[in-house]
């Protein structure tokens, strides 16, 4: 068995999950875990967050590779719905010809964003703002 999926279920282990079952894509240094328990269900974006954090810290720190962490198809849904945001952005920003300001997401989302809208040759994403309140703004070229 691979070594970082060892360290993945040790990790759940120490810290109570015991009913898990962890998948993963080394090509695309993907971990998808998926634990049936309450505690996750009412805190699952806290909980990813707190899992990915610990995991890539272990990781790191034996010098492995960092891995983006997936808890019950959560960021996988997320990832589908920030495209869908995306595109549907980029429809309206085609349409009208303006500005198309999106909520604030984090690095990673915004970056989703950039990607989908890449493949719009009459378009441009740029992000602003600072902190929790950094937004993509999808930019219509004509208005730029």
């Amino acid at each position: 068995m691979n070594d970082t999926l060892l360290k993945t279920k040790k990790l759940l282990e120490l810290v109570g999950f015991v009913n898990t079952e962890v998948t993963m894509d080394d090509e695309h240094r993907k971990i998808s875990i998926f634990i049936d328990d309450e505690i996750i269900k009412e805190n699952i974006s806290v909980m990813l967050q707190t899992l990915d954090h610990l995991l890539n810290l272990i990781l790191r720190k034996e010098g492995d590779k960092i891995y983006i962490i997936d808890l019950n198809n959560y960021r996988k849904e997320r990832e589908r719905i920030i495209a869908e945001l995306a595109r549907a952005a980029a429809h309206k920003a085609m349409l009208t010809k303006v500005d198309i300001e999106l909520p604030p997401m984090n690095a990673y989302e915004r970056r989703l964003v950039h990607m989908e809208i890449a493949s719009h040759p009459e378009l441009k994403t740029e992000s602003v703002g600072v902190g929790r309140q950094r937004h993509t703004v999808i930019k219509h070229l004509d208005n730029s």
